[in-house]
């Protein structure tokens, strides 16, 4: 049997994305949650896995308690059970303590990890940082921006897009991969899925001291990454109306803007003058 980890993580509706200004870190708690796009897209790929081989899959996620959600939501798509590393110590993990945290638990478990899926990033940070770096805490090879997964024995065959190309890859397990957003549309979910998701969960709560993380971990605070500033980026424009005749207002277009406009099209302009227009 193939055992499959797919990580996953609740992020705030795009829309509404509330920040706590002296800490830099998102207001998860008052934010409706939503399953992560590219990690949904990872959770796709392991049940496209699943219907071709013999395949154990696990949702696993790190957040607050009301991550929980999604992990209801996984196992009701089709995964075998749902984890949940939950505890005040972990609250405010940057990329690098996560990941940490995620290769703990993983490397605690009885049953085995032969792949490991991720999203290739979250629509809340964008830094698509953790795939690789709990690869290198593990100690596995991975694979980043994957369009397609193939399982072939003891190996995986990975396709992904690289500039103009696509690329075939194959790597032994255990091994880890991160799916591309535009790879692997996620299936809808079916209320028959929803109901056996709730009668029965099949999701396990691990704390910080179920993964025997020191009694003075704070991830808060122990997170090497320092947010300096957190703002929302604002558009300034500046509106200008050219009066006059015709020919004179464009003369002036093209004295005043004629070099902003070629450097975005990627190609000199000439005015109506040097066209030989009158």
């Amino acid at each position: 049997m193939l055992n499959i980890i797919v990580c996953i993580k609740q992020v705030p509706m795009v829309s509404q994305l509330p920040w706590n200004s002296k800490t830099g870190t998102l207001k998860r708690e008052v934010a409706p949650g939503m399953t992560d796009p590219a990690g949904s897209r990872a959770l796709e790929a392991a049940l496209q896995i699943k219907q071709d081989v013999d395949a154990h899959i696990c949702a696993l996620t790190m957040g607050p308690p009301m991550a929980e959600e999604v992990l209801h939501q996984a196992v009701a798509l089709g995964a075998d059970e749902g984890i949940l590393l939950t505890d005040r110590k972990m609250a405010g993990a940057d990329t690098f303590l996560t990941s940490h945290i995620l290769a703990r638990y993983i490397e605690s478990r009885d049953r085995r990890c032969d792949l490991l899926l991720c999203g290739s990033q979250t629509s809340d940070s964008e830094t698509a940082q953790v795939g690789p770096q709990l690869a290198q805490e593990l100690g596995i090879p991975s694979v980043c921006w994957a369009a397609r997964v193939n399982v072939k024995n003891s190996r995986i065959g990975v396709t992904r897009h690289v500039d103009d190309f696509y690329e075939e890859l194959e790597m032994d397990l255990p091994g880890l991969v991160t799916i591309d957003l535009n790879a692997y549309t996620p299936r809808y979910l079916a209320l028959e899925g929803i109901q056996t998701a709730f009668e029965e969960p099949k999701i396990n709560i691990v704390d910080a001291a179920a993964l025997e993380l020191p009694k003075a971990f704070n991830a808060l605070k122990d997170s090497p990454t320092r947010i300096i500033d957190v703002y929302s980026p604002t558009t300034q424009k500046e509106n200008r109306m050219l009066k006059g005749a015709v020919k004179k207002v464009v003369d002036q277009l093209f004295d005043d803007y004629g070099k902003i406009v070629s450097s975005a099209m990627g190609k000199d302009l000439k005015t109506h003058e040097h066209n030989g227009a009158s």
